[in-house]
């Protein structure tokens, strides 16, 4: 069964793990539009950024020209814990499907974070560490960046306080133990304890919240209290950066097999996971070195990609944060409250709906249901229980499979696999129950969030 002398997983060794993140904004001939002063909607200065991200990692977020940076010895030890992460051929899979085309995928969830996550959450928090900050703040959706900046905070004795999505704080009561277990504060949003979150709370009684909710909570937090940070676990040019380890071990990978994939399918909810995942590739892409199909995969509930409008918009529900240039259902627009909480934001990485834009990738929208069925498919025959958000990379990675198999041709997929599932059984139960329903907003009611974008000359 195993062929084409690929082993079932490619293993780096320590010596070949990356030792710098690759900017892709470097190569891009249109740069991401620059972030705006949520006060006078003009590009916001380094200096008012800074006092509310780590200074080190406002020069990341600004920098559009540097290729390179070099990842520092203390953030390359830890990555040693759990990286090089797997390569791996998906035989049985492919078999299952009885598929001429090769699929393989990058599984980031061999850490107790359970994710690809902690690739920024140890940066961020080295880099605090470094500034001397006594903590930081975040937001998370299912938890598992909430849990891997739990872990990193501990590693390097900071405090670390959590706002978690409400509806996913009451689904996945496991994971927001774990943040407890390594020392971090978890607070379901919205919240009483802000004064964003007691609006939000008067403006939508009852919610279960939204990734642009926690945040604007977790910024407020930060900003009122001295010698604290607020960091991101997606969407901005940082956290894209540090995830970009996960697309270079992939193309090292690679490249000892004289692999090239056709197809790159990752899932969007902000984009740190695609973005990290299609970096070195797209680069190629831009530089006409190479040429590959990506696909971005986001949920039917909340397509910012597919159903947005690329616009300026707030990047939390509070407005308070800085305006991004991105595909976008208004930053009021209030999700479903589905399974896969990690894709409920209401807009993309400014990186991305720049390559998305520009035509560059593509993107699809699925339903919660068909992402369930392709998860227990893939749990079944590769013998890995994947995260709902992961789970709708492999939706498309099935599809695309298949088309090879109506068409014949031996197309190389690859997608990457985020995490983990272990801590989202409470969904699969209800998938199991039948009680699972599929969610697409209205275009009324993607209509009336988009009316409130902000007004940007």
């Amino acid at each position: 069964m195993f062929n084409d002398n690929v082993p079932y997983k490619i293993y780096l060794s320590e010596e070949e793990l990356p030792k710098q993140w690759y900017n892709v904004r470097a190569d891009m001939k249109n740069k991401p539009a620059p972030l705006l002063d949520p006060e006078t909607m003009k590009p916001i200065r380094a200096e008012r950024l800074s006092s509310v991200f780590c200074e080190e990692l406002v020069k990341q977020e600004l920098d559009d020209t540097t290729p390179y940076f070099d990842i520092p010895e203390p953030i390359l030890d830890f990555y040693k814990m759990y990286r090089p992460a797997p390569l791996t051929r998906a035989y049985f899979l492919e078999k299952k499907l009885g598929t001429p085309a090769k699929i393989y995928y990058k599984f980031e969830g061999n850490n107790t974070s359970g994710s690809h996550k902690l690739n920024s959450a140890i940066a961020q928090a080295y880099y605090a560490k470094m500034q001397g900050l006594r903590g930081v703040t975040t937001e998370t959706g299912a938890g598992q960046w909430g849990t891997a900046l739990a872990m990193a905070c501990s590693y390097f004795d900071l405090d670390c306080k959590v706002y978690m999505v409400k509806c996913s704080y009451e689904q996945k009561p496991f994971r927001r133990e774990v943040m407890k277990v390594y020392g971090a504060s978890v607070t379901p949003s919205p919240s009483m304890e802000t004064a964003v979150g007691r609006k939000i709370n008067e403006q939508f009684p009852g919610t279960g919240g939204s990734l642009g909710c926690a945040i604007s909570e977790a910024v407020e937090a930060a900003t009122s209290m001295e010698g604290y940070r607020y960091v991101l676990g997606s969407v901005l040019n940082q956290v894209l950066l540090h995830q970009t380890v996960i697309g270079l071990e992939s193309k090292a990978a690679m490249d000892k097999y004289g692999i090239k994939p056709d197809i790159i399918i990752g899932c969007a909810g902000g984009g740190s996971n695609l973005g990290g995942l299609i970096s070195p590739f797209m680069g190629e892409k831009l530089r006409g070195e190479a040429d590959y199909r990506f696909i971005a995969v986001e949920p039917e509930s909340c397509p910012s990609l597919t159903r947005g409008k690329y616009a300026y918009d707030y990047c939390d529900t509070g407005a308070v944060c800085p305006l991004q240039k991105m595909y976008t259902l208004g930053s009021g627009f209030m999700p479903a409250a589905t399974h896969a909480g990690g894709l409920r934001y209401h807009g993309m990485s400014s990186l991305l709906s720049q390559l998305y834009d520009d035509k560059l990738m593509e993107a699809v929208s699925v339903k919660q249901t068909e992402v369930f069925a392709a998860a227990e498919l893939f749990a079944r025959v590769e013998g890995t229980l994947p995260a709902p958000e992961s789970s709708h990379a492999i939706k498309v990675a099935i599809d695309e499979a298949l088309k090879c198999k109506e068409t014949g041709e031996e197309k190389t997929i690859f997608f990457g696999l985020t995490g983990t599932g272990y801590f989202d059984m409470m969904s699969y139960e209800k998938f199991h129950n039948g009680v699972m329903k599929d969610y697409a907003p209205t275009d009324a009611e993607i209509a009336e969030a988009l009316a409130k974008l902000p007004k940007v000359e």
